[in-house]
Protein backbone atom coordinates (compact mmCIF):
# COMPACT_ATOMS: atom_id res chain seq x y z
CA UNK A 1 0.00 0.00 0.00
CA UNK A 2 1.56 3.34 -1.02
CA UNK A 3 2.61 5.73 1.73
CA UNK A 4 0.30 8.74 2.14
CA UNK A 5 2.27 11.88 2.89
CA UNK A 6 1.67 13.55 6.23
CA UNK A 7 2.58 16.94 7.65
CA UNK A 8 5.94 15.71 8.99
CA UNK A 9 6.89 14.40 5.53
CA UNK A 10 6.18 17.87 4.14
CA UNK A 11 8.29 19.45 6.89
CA UNK A 12 11.28 17.18 6.09
CA UNK A 13 10.92 17.84 2.36
CA UNK A 14 10.80 21.61 2.88
CA UNK A 15 13.48 21.67 5.59
CA UNK A 16 11.24 23.35 8.17
CA UNK A 17 9.40 22.36 11.33
CA UNK A 18 5.97 20.77 11.14
CA UNK A 19 4.64 23.79 13.08
CA UNK A 20 5.80 26.02 10.22
CA UNK A 21 4.00 23.78 7.72
CA UNK A 22 0.85 24.06 9.82
CA UNK A 23 1.09 27.85 9.91
CA UNK A 24 1.51 28.00 6.13
CA UNK A 25 -1.46 25.71 5.52
CA UNK A 26 -3.63 27.75 7.86
CA UNK A 27 -2.75 31.05 6.20
CA UNK A 28 -0.71 32.52 9.05
CA UNK A 29 0.51 35.98 7.94
CA UNK A 30 3.89 36.00 9.73
CA UNK A 31 5.71 33.62 7.39
CA UNK A 32 8.50 34.73 5.07
CA UNK A 33 7.55 34.52 1.41
CA UNK A 34 10.43 32.20 0.50
CA UNK A 35 9.56 29.83 3.38
CA UNK A 36 5.91 29.79 2.40
CA UNK A 37 6.82 28.96 -1.19
CA UNK A 38 9.22 26.19 -0.09
CA UNK A 39 6.42 24.58 1.93
CA UNK A 40 3.89 24.92 -0.90
CA UNK A 41 6.36 23.37 -3.34
CA UNK A 42 6.86 20.43 -0.97
CA UNK A 43 3.10 20.02 -0.62
CA UNK A 44 2.80 19.86 -4.41
CA UNK A 45 5.68 17.38 -4.85
CA UNK A 46 4.33 15.03 -2.18
CA UNK A 47 0.70 15.48 -3.23
CA UNK A 48 -0.11 16.21 0.41
CA UNK A 49 -3.80 16.44 1.33
CA UNK A 50 -4.43 18.02 4.76
CA UNK A 51 -6.88 16.07 6.88
CA UNK A 52 -10.06 18.14 6.93
CA UNK A 53 -11.20 16.98 10.36
CA UNK A 54 -7.81 17.70 11.92
CA UNK A 55 -7.70 21.10 10.29
CA UNK A 56 -11.14 21.93 11.67
CA UNK A 57 -10.07 20.95 15.18
CA UNK A 58 -6.91 23.03 14.94
CA UNK A 59 -8.51 26.18 13.55
CA UNK A 60 -12.15 25.89 14.77
CA UNK A 61 -13.13 26.47 11.16
CA UNK A 62 -14.53 24.02 8.64
CA UNK A 63 -13.48 25.86 5.46
CA UNK A 64 -16.71 24.53 3.98
CA UNK A 65 -19.43 26.38 2.11
CA UNK A 66 -22.96 25.04 2.12
CA UNK A 67 -24.98 25.04 -1.09
CA UNK A 68 -28.75 24.89 -0.79
CA UNK A 69 -30.24 23.87 -4.14
CA UNK A 70 -34.01 23.84 -3.72
CA UNK A 71 -34.65 22.63 -7.24
CA UNK A 72 -36.35 19.45 -8.42
CA UNK A 73 -35.09 18.43 -11.84
CA UNK A 74 -31.85 18.52 -13.81
CA UNK A 75 -32.00 22.10 -15.08
CA UNK A 76 -28.95 23.41 -16.90
CA UNK A 77 -28.82 26.80 -15.18
CA UNK A 78 -28.87 25.64 -11.55
CA UNK A 79 -26.60 22.67 -12.29
CA UNK A 80 -24.08 24.99 -13.94
CA UNK A 81 -24.28 27.41 -11.02
CA UNK A 82 -23.52 24.63 -8.52
CA UNK A 83 -20.50 23.51 -10.55
CA UNK A 84 -19.30 27.12 -10.75
CA UNK A 85 -19.59 27.52 -6.96
CA UNK A 86 -17.63 24.29 -6.39
CA UNK A 87 -14.84 25.43 -8.72
CA UNK A 88 -14.60 28.90 -7.16
CA UNK A 89 -14.68 27.48 -3.62
CA UNK A 90 -11.92 25.00 -4.42
CA UNK A 91 -9.74 27.81 -5.79
CA UNK A 92 -10.26 29.66 -2.49
CA UNK A 93 -9.30 26.60 -0.43
CA UNK A 94 -12.84 25.68 0.58
CA UNK A 95 -14.92 22.56 0.08
CA UNK A 96 -18.67 22.51 -0.52
CA UNK A 97 -21.57 20.61 1.00
CA UNK A 98 -24.83 20.28 -0.93
CA UNK A 99 -28.34 20.16 0.50
CA UNK A 100 -31.00 19.36 -2.09
CA UNK A 101 -34.43 18.86 -0.48
CA UNK A 102 -36.73 16.60 -2.48
CA UNK A 103 -39.78 18.69 -1.57
CA UNK A 104 -39.52 22.45 -2.04
CA UNK A 105 -41.69 23.94 0.67
CA UNK A 106 -41.06 26.27 3.62
CA UNK A 107 -40.49 23.42 6.09
CA UNK A 108 -38.01 21.65 3.81
CA UNK A 109 -36.09 24.85 3.11
CA UNK A 110 -35.77 25.60 6.83
CA UNK A 111 -34.66 22.04 7.56
CA UNK A 112 -32.04 22.14 4.79
CA UNK A 113 -30.53 25.38 6.08
CA UNK A 114 -30.45 24.03 9.65
CA UNK A 115 -28.82 20.81 8.45
CA UNK A 116 -26.02 22.75 6.77
CA UNK A 117 -25.52 24.90 9.86
CA UNK A 118 -25.37 21.76 12.06
CA UNK A 119 -22.68 20.36 9.74
CA UNK A 120 -20.48 23.36 10.49
CA UNK A 121 -20.51 25.22 7.17
CA UNK A 122 -19.23 28.78 7.41
CA UNK A 123 -21.76 30.25 5.00
CA UNK A 124 -24.47 29.17 2.57
CA UNK A 125 -25.07 29.93 -1.11
CA UNK A 126 -28.76 29.53 -1.89
CA UNK A 127 -30.11 28.44 -5.26
CA UNK A 128 -33.82 28.53 -4.53
CA UNK A 129 -35.52 30.59 -7.21
CA UNK A 130 -39.04 29.99 -5.97
CA UNK A 131 -40.66 33.23 -4.87
CA UNK A 132 -41.47 31.83 -1.39
CA UNK A 133 -37.77 31.61 -0.51
CA UNK A 134 -37.43 35.26 0.52
CA UNK A 135 -39.79 34.96 3.47
CA UNK A 136 -38.33 31.63 4.60
CA UNK A 137 -34.81 33.09 4.74
CA UNK A 138 -36.00 36.25 6.47
CA UNK A 139 -37.88 34.30 9.14
CA UNK A 140 -35.03 31.87 9.76
CA UNK A 141 -32.51 34.38 11.09
CA UNK A 142 -29.52 32.15 10.33
CA UNK A 143 -26.40 32.78 12.46
CA UNK A 144 -24.04 32.51 9.45
CA UNK A 145 -23.83 34.49 6.20
CA UNK A 146 -26.19 33.52 3.38
CA UNK A 147 -26.12 34.69 -0.23
CA UNK A 148 -28.85 34.06 -2.78
CA UNK A 149 -28.04 33.38 -6.43
CA UNK A 150 -30.05 33.61 -9.62
CA UNK A 151 -32.83 35.43 -7.84
CA UNK A 152 -34.12 38.92 -7.21
CA UNK A 153 -35.06 38.21 -3.62
CA UNK A 154 -32.42 40.17 -1.71
CA UNK A 155 -31.16 43.60 -2.78
CA UNK A 156 -27.72 42.93 -1.29
CA UNK A 157 -27.31 39.98 -3.66
CA UNK A 158 -28.42 41.79 -6.81
CA UNK A 159 -25.05 41.16 -8.43
CA UNK A 160 -25.30 37.37 -8.01
CA UNK A 161 -27.76 36.91 -10.86
CA UNK A 162 -27.80 37.36 -14.58
CA UNK A 163 -30.10 40.24 -15.56
CA UNK A 164 -32.96 38.03 -16.70
CA UNK A 165 -35.24 40.95 -17.50
CA UNK A 166 -32.60 42.52 -19.75
CA UNK A 167 -31.90 39.18 -21.43
CA UNK A 168 -35.55 38.67 -22.35
CA UNK A 169 -35.76 42.25 -23.62
CA UNK A 170 -32.70 41.59 -25.82
CA UNK A 171 -34.44 38.48 -27.19
CA UNK A 172 -37.57 40.48 -28.03
CA UNK A 173 -35.53 43.27 -29.60
CA UNK A 174 -33.69 40.77 -31.78
CA UNK A 175 -36.98 39.43 -33.15
CA UNK A 176 -38.33 42.95 -33.62
CA UNK A 177 -35.20 43.95 -35.52
CA UNK A 178 -35.91 41.09 -37.95
CA UNK A 179 -39.32 42.55 -38.72
CA UNK A 180 -41.47 40.27 -36.56
CA UNK A 181 -44.59 41.89 -35.13
CA UNK A 182 -46.62 38.88 -34.01
CA UNK A 183 -44.40 37.25 -31.40
CA UNK A 184 -45.51 34.56 -28.96
CA UNK A 185 -44.11 33.70 -25.54
CA UNK A 186 -43.51 30.36 -23.83
CA UNK A 187 -43.01 31.44 -20.22
CA UNK A 188 -41.39 29.53 -17.36
CA UNK A 189 -43.20 28.47 -14.16
CA UNK A 190 -44.84 31.41 -12.42
CA UNK A 191 -43.35 30.58 -9.00
CA UNK A 192 -39.77 31.09 -10.26
CA UNK A 193 -38.42 34.64 -9.98
CA UNK A 194 -36.25 34.10 -13.08
CA UNK A 195 -39.30 33.16 -15.14
CA UNK A 196 -41.22 36.21 -13.93
CA UNK A 197 -38.28 38.49 -14.76
CA UNK A 198 -37.99 37.05 -18.28
CA UNK A 199 -41.71 37.55 -18.87
CA UNK A 200 -41.45 41.16 -17.67
CA UNK A 201 -38.48 41.87 -19.90
CA UNK A 202 -40.09 40.35 -22.98
CA UNK A 203 -43.45 42.06 -22.50
CA UNK A 204 -41.79 45.38 -21.66
CA UNK A 205 -39.77 45.37 -24.88
CA UNK A 206 -42.90 44.62 -26.89
CA UNK A 207 -44.78 47.44 -25.16
CA UNK A 208 -41.99 49.85 -26.02
CA UNK A 209 -42.60 48.86 -29.65
CA UNK A 210 -46.36 49.38 -29.29
CA UNK A 211 -47.09 45.65 -29.30
CA UNK A 212 -48.40 42.86 -27.06
CA UNK A 213 -47.56 39.15 -27.18
CA UNK A 214 -49.46 37.40 -29.96
CA UNK A 215 -50.11 34.54 -27.54
CA UNK A 216 -48.71 33.22 -24.24
CA UNK A 217 -48.32 29.66 -22.97
CA UNK A 218 -46.77 28.51 -19.68
CA UNK A 219 -44.15 25.78 -19.45
CA UNK A 220 -42.17 24.12 -16.67
CA UNK A 221 -38.67 24.43 -18.23
CA UNK A 222 -38.83 20.95 -19.85
CA UNK A 223 -38.75 20.17 -23.56
CA UNK A 224 -42.03 18.31 -23.14
CA UNK A 225 -43.74 21.46 -21.88
CA UNK A 226 -42.40 23.38 -24.88
CA UNK A 227 -43.84 20.72 -27.15
CA UNK A 228 -47.24 21.00 -25.46
CA UNK A 229 -47.06 24.81 -25.46
CA UNK A 230 -46.99 24.84 -29.26
CA UNK A 231 -50.34 23.06 -29.27
CA UNK A 232 -51.77 25.89 -27.13
CA UNK A 233 -50.27 28.60 -29.30
CA UNK A 234 -51.38 27.20 -32.66
CA UNK A 235 -53.87 29.29 -34.55
CA UNK A 236 -52.65 32.67 -33.24
CA UNK A 237 -50.77 33.54 -36.40
CA UNK A 238 -47.40 34.32 -34.83
CA UNK A 239 -44.20 34.39 -36.88
CA UNK A 240 -41.74 34.19 -33.99
CA UNK A 241 -41.62 32.88 -30.41
CA UNK A 242 -39.46 33.56 -27.38
CA UNK A 243 -39.05 30.51 -25.15
CA UNK A 244 -37.88 31.29 -21.62
CA UNK A 245 -35.27 28.53 -21.78
CA UNK A 246 -33.57 26.41 -24.42
CA UNK A 247 -35.18 23.10 -23.46
CA UNK A 248 -38.67 24.49 -24.03
CA UNK A 249 -37.45 25.91 -27.35
CA UNK A 250 -36.33 22.42 -28.35
CA UNK A 251 -39.74 20.94 -27.61
CA UNK A 252 -41.54 23.76 -29.39
CA UNK A 253 -39.42 23.37 -32.54
CA UNK A 254 -40.12 19.64 -32.52
CA UNK A 255 -43.88 20.27 -32.42
CA UNK A 256 -43.71 23.00 -35.05
CA UNK A 257 -41.79 20.82 -37.51
CA UNK A 258 -44.22 17.94 -36.92
CA UNK A 259 -47.02 20.31 -37.97
CA UNK A 260 -45.21 21.15 -41.20
CA UNK A 261 -43.68 24.50 -40.22
CA UNK A 262 -40.15 25.32 -41.34
CA UNK A 263 -37.83 26.90 -38.76
CA UNK A 264 -36.81 29.68 -39.30
CA UNK A 265 -38.39 30.31 -42.73
CA UNK A 266 -41.93 30.23 -41.32
CA UNK A 267 -41.26 30.48 -37.59
CA UNK A 268 -38.30 32.09 -35.81
CA UNK A 269 -37.44 30.69 -32.38
CA UNK A 270 -35.17 32.12 -29.67
CA UNK A 271 -34.33 30.59 -26.30
CA UNK A 272 -32.50 31.50 -23.08
CA UNK A 273 -29.45 29.92 -21.31
CA UNK A 274 -27.30 28.72 -24.24
CA UNK A 275 -27.10 25.10 -23.12
CA UNK A 276 -24.21 23.26 -24.82
CA UNK A 277 -26.64 21.25 -26.98
CA UNK A 278 -28.35 24.37 -28.36
CA UNK A 279 -25.58 24.79 -30.94
CA UNK A 280 -26.57 21.35 -32.29
CA UNK A 281 -30.35 21.73 -32.41
CA UNK A 282 -31.82 21.51 -35.89
CA UNK A 283 -31.52 24.33 -36.73
CA UNK A 284 -28.95 25.59 -34.21
CA UNK A 285 -30.73 27.79 -31.69
CA UNK A 286 -30.43 31.54 -31.32
CA UNK A 287 -30.39 32.16 -27.57
CA UNK A 288 -29.38 34.35 -24.62
CA UNK A 289 -26.14 33.29 -22.92
CA UNK A 290 -25.43 33.43 -19.18
CA UNK A 291 -21.95 33.50 -17.61
CA UNK A 292 -22.33 30.84 -14.92
CA UNK A 293 -18.60 30.72 -14.13
CA UNK A 294 -18.57 34.40 -13.20
CA UNK A 295 -21.72 33.91 -11.10
CA UNK A 296 -19.95 31.19 -9.12
CA UNK A 297 -16.89 33.38 -8.57
CA UNK A 298 -19.06 36.27 -7.43
CA UNK A 299 -21.09 34.12 -5.05
CA UNK A 300 -18.05 32.61 -3.36
CA UNK A 301 -16.21 35.96 -3.13
CA UNK A 302 -19.28 37.62 -1.60
CA UNK A 303 -19.88 34.79 0.85
CA UNK A 304 -16.27 34.56 2.03
CA UNK A 305 -16.10 38.33 2.45
CA UNK A 306 -19.12 38.14 4.76
CA UNK A 307 -17.56 35.23 6.64
CA UNK A 308 -14.50 37.42 7.26
CA UNK A 309 -16.64 40.44 8.14
CA UNK A 310 -15.54 42.43 5.09
CA UNK A 311 -18.31 44.09 3.06
CA UNK A 312 -18.36 43.08 -0.60
CA UNK A 313 -21.22 43.56 -2.99
CA UNK A 314 -21.50 43.43 -6.75
CA UNK A 315 -23.99 46.24 -7.32
CA UNK A 316 -25.34 45.16 -10.70
CA UNK A 317 -26.50 41.89 -12.19
CA UNK A 318 -24.39 40.23 -14.86
CA UNK A 319 -25.35 41.30 -18.38
CA UNK A 320 -26.52 38.45 -20.64
CA UNK A 321 -25.38 38.14 -24.25
CA UNK A 322 -27.25 37.39 -27.46
CA UNK A 323 -25.91 34.39 -29.39
CA UNK A 324 -27.31 34.43 -32.92
CA UNK A 325 -27.57 31.12 -34.76
CA UNK A 326 -29.79 29.73 -37.49
CA UNK A 327 -33.21 29.52 -35.77
CA UNK A 328 -34.11 33.18 -36.40
CA UNK A 329 -34.42 35.17 -39.61
CA UNK A 330 -36.45 37.98 -41.11
CA UNK A 331 -40.23 37.80 -40.79
CA UNK A 332 -41.93 36.04 -43.72
CA UNK A 333 -43.49 38.43 -46.20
Amino acid sequence: MPHVANIRDVAREAGVSYQTVSRVLNGHPNIRAETRQRVLDAVARLDFRPNRAARMLATSRSHTIGVLAAINGSYYGPTSSIAAIEDAAREAGYSTMLANPRVVDASSLREAVRHLIDEGVEGIAVLAPQTRTAQVLADLGAPIPIVTMQTELRDADAGLSVDNELGAAIAAQHLLSLGHRRIALVAGPDDWSEALARTRGFEGALRDAGLEPAAVAAGDWTAESGYLAFQQLRGHGFTAVFCANDQMALGLMHAAVERGLRVPEQLSVIGFDDVPESAHYLPPLTTIRQDFDELGRRAVATLLARVEGSPLEFPTALPPRLTVRASTMGAPV
